[in-house]
């Protein structure tokens, strides 16, 4: 059974917690350490960013991050070597989270045998049209046994979302706002009603909640609401801050979601 499906099928009683980096910041070969020792601090699943020069749906935090890496020489060739050498200690869900392009530069179908070689679960494509999805890279996925997750925002209309749900297989990443990724202190009224409305539709897929997630208080909502949260932008500012201590990072991580 993919890793993915794993997971969700045998954490029912438990919230999970889910942490972006991006491959590559704040040096080249930190991957394979901040990895370890996310599994190692019990992190649930990891989302390994991979770096590119125009995130769009990213905040300041992770763009710069991605800008870094780049500068650091991170590419996609460099981050399967280093996940490859690691493959076997990993026992935790990998899920690669990045733009369309670099991935059409490399291939869609090389993609995903590099992913299967490299112990990638699944991936995360934030502008990949939903068309394209089902007639382009599902198939492709499908045959290498990786889940493509589809994100849905406080925008997507009920039907589209009940189409998505209908069309992928893992869980279903709920962003908390149609705005850029970033930390926020508190998920107002209006979110709140958002992770409402889509927990009453009682979708076959679980849910993920991220973007915002930094503290006890969103930490709380997105578990109330979800199968668990992803914390990206947070952890990106701490593992900077710490350059590159992945355990320090976690400590101070730590320290913020258990502090109300």
């Amino acid at each position: 059974m993919n890793k993915i499906n794993s997971l969700f099928a045998n954490s029912k009683d438990k919230k999970l917690l889910s942490l972006y980096f991006c491959a590559g910041c704040p040096t080249l070969e930190g991957t394979a350490d901040v990895i370890m020792t996310m599994q190692r601090r019990g992190i649930d699943f990891v989302e390994v960013g991979i770096p590119f020069s125009d995130p769009l749906a990213d905040g300041p935090v992770i763009q710069s991050a991605a800008t870094q890496a780049l500068k650091n020489g991170m590419n996609l060739k460099t981050l399967f070597t280093q996940l490859k050498a690691v493959k076997d200690e990993v026992h935790i869900p990998l899920i690669m989270m990045g733009y369309l392009n670099p991935i059409l530069h490399y291939g869609i179908e090389a993609f995903c045998q590099s992913c299967v070689e490299s112990g990638i679960s699944g991936m995360i494509i934030p502008d990949l049209p939903f068309d394209d999805y089902l007639n382009i890279v599902k198939p492709i996925a499908d045959q290498y046994d990786l889940r493509v997750i589809m994100l849905i925002t406080p925008e997507t209309s009920e039907e589209r979302i009940r189409f998505i749900d209908d069309h992928t297989d893992g869980f279903i990443y709920m962003v908390s706002s149609a705005s850029i990724t970033g930390t926020q202190k508190s998920f107002d009224d209006k979110k709140q009603d958002y992770f409402r409305r889509i927990n009453a539709m009682n979708l076959r897929n679980p849910r993920m909640i991220g973007f915002g997630i930094s503290n006890a208080q969103t930490l709380k909502a997105a578990q109330d609401n979800a199968a668990g949260a992803i914390i990206g932008s947070k952890f990106v500012t701490l593992l900077n801050e710490n350059k590159g201590n992945a355990d320090a990072a976690l400590d101070s991580l730590f320290e913020a979601l258990n502090t109300l």
